[in-house]
């Protein structure tokens, strides 16, 4: 049996021929060794490789390039144009096709325009806040609006609605919100005596928005009054001077409470590193006002418009110092971008009695305009002129507008809105 095996595996050796020179078997093909990979020769046909360069191209000049975000034209000359063209108008004009390259310097590197900022401003549908709000659009940069519209008006940023760079959001800042930006404009505050005492409260409000700047390290500019000094003491005023206010009259609540913001502001940059800027505003005039708010310049123009008696409290010898609404703005904007947190003076330190105010409202619009004298309202300052030595200084800010050249502008505004309102009643 075992003779038979032996047999039989010697005969199955000899079918199979053995060679020496034939490699072992492997299941894997050998590759010429001169073949591409497969992904490099997928990428050299039909010219991918070609395509595949262009496109980096155009993305490499796409972000490596942008618009110049220099504007051609002033603010000033922004201001009257929207004031002129009808509002269905405004947007082409300002925010036109081609209103980017108007300069002639067409598009520069990223590095050399300044950094895009994302900014919210509260109060930004009001008188002073909409007219920031045009000049930081002008700038280039984002702008959220945050307004209750208590003495706002849409009609103040309808011009904006269309514009991508600006986000108007309905809210009252005495309930807290929860945003992202690089800087916080806080004027959300009714500043006319009107306004304010109705409804006496601003202190809740700087509190929430003092809150916001802290968890999102933005920069937050306070806007003050000079308020703060009461009925002063000392003239003209300087921002060394703590004031003398009646913490208990009618006007308190104002004074009183912009005291307030401002401890808060100042405890917040000291006790949690807020960067903070802290302006204190003297009276300013300029389209956009409301018609009747209790301000002796919004006052005189409506009433002269009107042909009513142009009233004086008092025997109209206090004095007041009036500065155009452009020149405000361009001093917020300089405190804000500076890197001194203030107070400042931010005036003009013209200096007008209340009846000098009214000649110069007549010989503006009616020189038939007459004069109608009241008893004076309580706690009501007697002298307010600032001093701006140290806006000049560490700003390198002063009011460029003289009451005669800006009270015409703000009286062909009036003149229009007044117009419209007669109309709608029917008048």
């Amino acid at each position: 049996m075992k003779q038979l095996h032996n047999q039989a595996r010697n005969r199955r050796d000899e079918e199979i021929p053995v060679s020496q020179s034939t490699p072992p078997y492997s299941p894997k093909s050998l590759k010429h060794p001169k073949s591409l990979p497969r992904s490099l020769n997928y990428i050299l046909k039909e010219q991918r490789l070609l395509f595949i360069l262009v496109g980096i191209l155009i993305g490499s000049t796409f972000f490596i390039i942008q618009p110049s975000q220099k504007s051609g034209v002033s603010y000033t000359d922004h201001v009257e144009l929207t004031q002129n063209y009808p509002k269905r108008h405004r947007y082409v004009t300002e925010y036109g096709n081609n209103n980017r390259y108007s300069n002639g310097v067409g598009r520069v590197p990223v590095g050399i325009g300044g950094k895009r900022k994302r900014i919210v401003v509260t109060g930004g549908a009001g008188f002073v806040g909409s007219h920031l709000v045009d000049k930081l659009i002008a700038r280039g940069d984002d702008v959220i609006v945050i307004d209750n519209f208590f003495t706002g008006r849409k009609e103040n940023v309808v011009h904006l609605f269309g514009n991508p760079r600006f986000e108007l959001i309905r809210h009252d800042v005495v309930e807290p919100i929860l945003l992202e930006v690089d800087q916080i404009y806080h004027l959300a505050c009714p500043a006319s005596p009107v306004h304010y005492k109705y409804n006496p409260t601003n202190v809740m409000g700087t509190l929430n928005m003092l809150g916001l700047a802290k968890r999102i390290g933005a920069r937050f500019l306070i806007t003050s009054t000079s308020e703060v000094y009461g009925d002063p003491l000392e003239h003209p005023q300087k921002e060394t001077y703590w004031g003398h206010v009646n913490p208990i009259g009618v006007r308190s609540c104002y004074d009183e409470g912009k005291r307030v913001a401002e401890t808060l502001t100042m405890d917040y940059h000291r006790g949690a590193d807020v960067e903070v800027r802290i302006a204190r505003i003297f009276n300013t005039y300029g389209p956009r006002m409301c018609l009747d708010d209790g301000r002796v310049v919004s006052n005189f123009v409506s009433q002269a418009i009107r042909k009513q008696p142009m009233t004086v409290y008092g025997d109209g010898k206090q004095t007041r110092s009036f500065q155009y609404v452009s020149d405000l703005v361009d001093g917020l904007m300089a405190l804000m971008d500076g890197e001194h947190v203030g107070p400042f003076n931010l005036g003009n330190p013209g200096e007008f009695t209340m009846l000098e105010l009214a000649e110069v409202v007549k010989e503006t619009i009616d020189p038939s305009a007459t004069i109608e004298f009241k008893p004076n309202t309580d706690d009501d300052p007697h002298k307010r002129k600032p001093d701006i030595s140290k806006a000049k200084e560490f700003l390198n800010w002063e009011p460029k507008i003289s009451l005669r050249e800006g009270l015409p502008r703000m009286v062909n505004d009036f003149r229009n809105r007044i117009l419209n309102e007669d109309e709608g009643k029917g008048n």
